[in-house]
Order: C-alpha cells, then sequence, then structure tokens
C-alpha cells in the first residue's frame, strides 16, 4: 500500500508523457489538460491502494485511458468505423521493396519523416488504433502493459497495433514517395 505523501515525488515525474499522451488522446489542448488534471485527482484519491513495487507509469497510464474512454468519448455521438479490409496490409513496406530498397535503407527512410507527417497521420487513424500505436510506439509500452492499461485482450492489442501500423504506413507512402524514399504509384 502506498503512501499518499510519496504521491508528489513520485508520480508527478510521469506528468510531461501523460501530457503528451493526453494531447495526442483529445487533439486539443485544453482538454488534454483537463485530463490530465483529472487523472491525476483519481489517482491521488486511489494511491492509498496502489501496490508498491508495480508500475507506476503503467498504474497513471490505465487511469488516464479509462478516463479518457469514460468522458470523452461519450462526448462523441459514436465511435468511427473503418472497414480494415480497407487498409491495405504492409503498404509502405511492399513499396520500399518494389524499389529494391533493403531493411537498412527502409530504416533511412523512416527516419527521414519528419514529425508533422507522422503526428498528421497518427491524429487520423480511427481512435482505437492511434491509442494502441500511441501507448506502444510513443509510449514504449509492451502489449501486456497495453492490453492492462486499456483492458482488452493481448490479441485485439496486438491486432489494433499492427492494423494501426498498416494504416500509418499507407497514409506516409505518398510522403515517402514526394521524398525519393520509394518509387511513386502508377495509377
Amino acid at each position: 500500500m502506498a503512501d499518499r505523501t510519496s504521491f508528489e515525488t513520485e508520480a508527478l515525474v510521469h506528468a510531461d508523457a501523460l501530457y503528451g499522451a493526453a494531447l495526442r488522446m483529445t487533439r486539443d489542448r485544453a482538454d488534454a489538460e483537463d485530463l490530465l488534471q483529472e487523472t491525476y485527482l483519481k489517482a491521488y484519491r486511489a494511491y492509498a491502494r496502489f501496490e508498491e513495487g508495480t508500475n507506476l507509469r503503467a498504474w497513471l497510464f490505465r487511469i488516464l485511458t479509462n478516463t479518457y474512454i469514460s468522458t470523452y468519448r461519450k462526448r462523441q455521438r459514436g465511435p468511427e468505423i473503418t472497414d480494415v479490409d480497407d487498409v491495405e496490409d504492409l503498404y509502405l513496406y511492399r513499396r520500399l521493396t518494389a524499389t529494391g530498397l533493403s531493411r537498412s535503407a527502409e530504416d533511412a527512410a523512416l527516419e527521414r519523416l519528419t514529425a508533422p507527417e507522422v503526428l498528421s497521420a497518427l491524429d487520423d487513424l480511427p481512435e482505437q488504433f492511434r491509442l494502441a500505436v500511441l501507448l506502444s510506439d510513443v509510449e514504449g509500452f509492451s502489449y501486456k502493459e497495453i492490453a492492462e492499461i486499456t483492458d482488452v485482450p493481448i490479441g485485439t492489442v496486438m491486432s489494433r497495433i499492427h492494423r494501426g501500423r498498416k494504416a500509418l504506413q499507407k497514409a506516409l507512402a505518398p510522403y515517402a514517395a514526394e521524398q525519393g524514399l520509394v518509387e511513386a504509384p502508377t495509377t
């Protein structure tokens, strides 16, 4: 059982990462600040029940995610529905390999993608994919931790990350072609 007096020193060090995730989730600075504040309020109230020795960062992200889902999702009429069959499998990878680029060249190509293009593509993902990719690729959580944070089975997490990454690859393909990283698709 954790002592509330240690909350400030132990939990507040994660504020920047939580705010970044909140901003990616809400896509609005004011909403992100509100979400962060509500997350810390809930965490403070529940901190006495936090088990020392467990992953505090994952615990805070779970509170953030659950708060986002319960509060901000209700504001929408319904979740955005995407037919995952429309998301072509490994689109960017196929474009890269079609031009004869090796794996190391792919890494170099992906490093040249600038933050605005990546952030825009990430923002355009359906919510369930965006959240999974954000927690995995931006925040560095494992599949197991993401499953615990989002309260979905690990297989669902893996599927959402896979589909989210495929959608990102497809969304970033025109930019990659524009930068000369891949051959432009012919129509």
